[in-house]
């Protein structure tokens, strides 16, 4: 993968997780899915993040997609609700990069 494309996909993602409450879904998100047993069913609905967080749904949803347009997660509709789903790929490059420089900087 080019360089360029993974700095700017990384910038993206750093830039939605700036601010506070994105970077509050993403952590609910991402700790209802890596505590989740049944791994064919990982995901978090919006509804439990409102509730958690007591922030309405509007302000949700403009959160959500941002993390959606940052690659972040995945929603999918069912019914009525939304689930949200961690982007096991985005994650992976997150964790790498904070791997990579945690090295570089013991160095």
């Amino acid at each position: 993968m080019n360089q360029d494309v993974d700095a700017k996909a990384m910038a993206k993602a750093f830039k939605a997780l700036s601010n506070p409450n994105r970077l509050t879904i993403y952590l609910e998100i991402l700790n209802r899915h890596e505590a989740s047993e049944d791994k064919s069913c990982e995901g978090c609905l919006i509804a439990d993040v409102m509730s958690e967080m007591n922030i309405g749904a509007p302000t949700v949803s403009h959160h959500v997609k941002e993390l959606v347009n940052a690659n972040l997660i995945e929603v999918e509709r069912q019914g009525k609700y939304v689930n949200c789903y961690i982007n096991n790929v985005m994650h992976e490059q997150l964790r790498h990069f904070f791997t990579l420089n945690k090295r570089l900087v013991a160095s």
